[in-house]
């Protein structure tokens, strides 16, 4: 007896790859750039931001959705949000008012240890590697 496309998951080549087109025609492209993301974050080795708890020391990547210029006690801060699929993590450098490369839309990977703040997953001044723009 052979597979039906679209019966059981996993029931056949066929049917596995319809359905992957299937899923990627009927898929917001939200859904397509969080997927991708995901992708990269796994080939890049680094741990997925929704798997990060606190005080975990991770290397993170995804891409820049914002970066804004938010003083925290007094001081210069750049904050900047992280998005690698899964989930969303603030990034800070404190006592800097700009980093040239940090600008919404970029790609980067970011290492450090993970805080919470205000319910939020946070990386403070973290080591970090920009990367390149476009398709690699």
């Amino acid at each position: 007896m052979s597979a039906v496309p679209g019966s059981a998951p996993g029931s056949g080549k066929p049917a596995g790859r319809f359905r992957r087109m299937l899923d990627r025609l009927s898929s917001s492209q939200e859904d397509l750039e969080s997927q991708e993301l995901r992708e990269d974050a796994e080939t890049a080795g680094c741990t997925r931001i929704g798997d990060c708890h606190d005080r975990q020391i991770v290397t993170v990547t995804g891409t820049l959705r914002t970066v804004t210029l938010r003083p925290r006690a007094g001081v210069p801060a750049l904050e900047a949000e992280l998005f690698d699929g899964s989930a969303a993590l603030d990034v800070v450098w404190l006592g800097r008012r700009s980093i040239v490369g940090i600008e919404p839309g970029r790609r980067l990977i970011a290492s450090g240890r993970i805080s919470i703040d205000r319910g939020r997953r946070v990386l403070f001044n973290p080591k970090y590697e920009l990367r390149p723009l476009g398709r690699e």
